[in-house]
């Protein structure tokens, strides 16, 4: 049984096209879409950016939440109305990570989500390819290109 999907998004073009999907199982299943965004953490970037104080650090990081929650507001308003119920999560840190974790936390049914992101350069990105390799639930993967 399917209650919970869960859609992982960068917010772009390719990620948009698990939507139809998303959309269609949440109807047949009468299921929850969880919608993640996953803010990529840049403390690991500081050496290569040099050195920035942690209050820069906090304050990019809070500004780029507070626009993720606004797209997300955004993106389930227009497109997940139909839906029986849609919860919007924003997190930091590695997004494979990110989306493996949650998995568990909240113990979703399925995941439906594109084979590549914005940074996708080849035809199936690094992110989907962890999560499919190591989710505990299905993985319904949408050929983007």
């Amino acid at each position: 049984m399917v209650k919970k999907l869960l859609w992982p998004t960068d917010m772009s073009e390719n990620a948009s096209r698990a939507l139809p999907h998303v959309q269609s199982l949440s109807k047949q299943y009468q299921a929850e879409i969880h919608v993640l965004y996953v803010i990529e953490d840049l403390v690991p970037q500081i050496p290569w950016y040099g050195e920035l104080e942690r209050k820069r650090m906090n304050e990019i990081r809070d500004w780029e939440k507070k626009t993720a929650a606004l797209r997300l507001d955004d993106l389930c308003t227009e497109h997940l109305q139909g839906c029986p119920l849609s919860i919007r999560h924003v997190a930091v840190g590695d997004p494979s990570e990110q989306i493996l974790a949650f998995i568990d936390k909240e113990n979703v049914d399925m995941v439906v989500m594109a084979t590549k992101g914005r940074k996708g350069m080849f035809g199936f990105g690094g992110v989907t390819e962890k999560v499919v390799k190591n989710a505990s639930v299905p993985v319904v993967t949408v050929p983007v290109g």
